[in-house]
């Protein structure tokens, strides 16, 4: 089903058709029965006795340090410190160490996953830019002192013009992170393991799996469509001011089941790259691996988009004042109610500062979801133990039996 080493799902097929022995404990060396059997010669009845006090007699041995007498030792050590061949320790990861990792495989391997993101960025942008200046409409002005039914309407028409600017914009931004989250998935694959990867290997392994990601994407778009259509739907219908508050409180219900699904959906995009799924079965396996831990992985989700969020202000902000200076826009056009018209040096600059901010935040994020994902898988599968054999680790071979 998956012919990258560690990745198959639990009871998939291997590769070569061949089925896996399940892992028992290895025979004993010297070749005596079974080890459940007691060995032939046995003390006579009656001899066993509790230990002796120490120098209770002559010829006894003295006791163990620790156990009853001698000089008190440290207890047991603690566990081992567990393998780690590539960016993460191989066993259940913390939060920290699920962004550190993201952002160590990118420290890594930064021409293959940066270059690739800023190439990416930049066409992107451009193509941003060119519907910007020559396709998209102008946004509608809006009178602050309109009232009633003008004020509206005026509402009505910003809104439908601004849908119409985003969203050709935002296909472009999802065509975007898709490729790039493709790519830095294998990537990320690859350094858990400590093997080192092109982009042209990177490339080759995600380039099959675009188009089931795209269909992915849009599908859970369209599902996100379809419940707030269905929350919103009859109290627009409805018309009135008892629609207006039924209409409310239909999306806010929207709201919390598309959260809920979101979550749950947020790891069939790894899934479909690495265990080589279909797009249903993405969604499945996504939402096996997430129950029971929807808020630990809300949670990750949520500081992983805060950070993503500081990082755009911090660029966005400085690239944002360049751009006015630089245009000759007045600060006060760009909060009135007339829309300002905006020049080229605004519109490079500002696209300058949107490619830094997508050439870090589409492999950050991507990366972050390949490791939340192996972390469930950890949790609940014992993939460290697969992962370790993959990597080639001493003491892991095909005997070592799962936690």
């Amino acid at each position: 089903m998956n012919d990258s080493p560690g990745w198959a799902s639990p009871g998939s097929a291997p590769s070569d058709g061949k089925e896996k022995a399940i892992p028992r404990p290895s025979d004993p060396q010297d070749g005596s029965g079974p080890t459940g059997q007691w060995s032939p010669e046995q003390p006579p009845p009656g001899q066993w006795s509790p230990p002796s006090n120490p120098g209770g007699g002559p010829g006894n041995r003295p006791p163990a340090p620790g156990w009853g007498g001698g000089p008190q030792r440290q207890g047991w050590a603690g566990p081992p410190p567990a393998a780690k061949p590539g960016v993460i320790p191989l066993r259940p990861l913390s939060l920290g160490e699920i962004l550190d990792g993201s952002v160590s495989a990118l420290r890594a391997h930064w021409r293959t996953a940066l270059g690739f993101s800023l190439t990416v960025s930049v066409v992107t942008q451009i193509a941003v830019i060119l519907m910007q200046r020559y396709l998209l409409p102008e946004p509608t002005s809006i009178d602050p002192n309109a009232t009633g039914a003008e004020a509206l309407r005026q509402t009505a028409d910003s809104a439908r013009s601004t849908l119409i600017s985003l969203a050709p914009v935002s296909l472009l931004s999802m065509i975007a992170t898709l490729f790039t989250a493709s790519v830095v998935t294998v990537i990320i694959s690859r350094s858990v393991l400590g093997r080192p990867t092109t982009l042209a290997d990177s490339w080759a392994e995600a380039r099959p799996r675009v188009l089931p990601l795209l269909g992915l994407t849009v599908l859970v778009a369209v599902i996100m469509a379809s419940i707030m259509a269905v929350g919103i739907g009859p109290g627009l219908l409805l018309g009135s001011e008892a629609g207006a508050a039924l209409a409310f409180l239909g999306f806010a219900a929207a709201c919390v089941v598309m959260l809920w699904l979101n979550v749950s959906f947020a790891l069939a995009a790894p899934a479909l790259m690495l265990e080589r799924q279909s797009i249903v079965a993405a969604l499945r396996r996504s939402a096996k691996l997430v129950r029971g831990a929807w808020w630990r992985t809300f949670g990750i989700l949520a500081l992983t988009y805060l950070l993503t969020f500081l990082l755009t202000f911090l660029v966005s902000i400085p690239f944002g004042i360049i751009a006015v200076i630089a245009d000759g826009t007045e600060v006060s056009d760009l909060f009135g109610g007339t829309a300002p018209s905006v020049g080229w040096p605004f519109l490079i600059v500002t696209g300058i500062g949107e490619v830094i901010v997508s050439t870090l935040i589409y492999p950050f994020v991507a990366g972050v979801m390949a490791l939340l994902y192996m972390d469930q898988r950890i949790r609940r599968e014992a993939l460290d133990l697969d992962l370790a054999r993959a990597a080639g680790l001493p003491g892991y071979g095909d005997n070592t039996p799962r936690s």
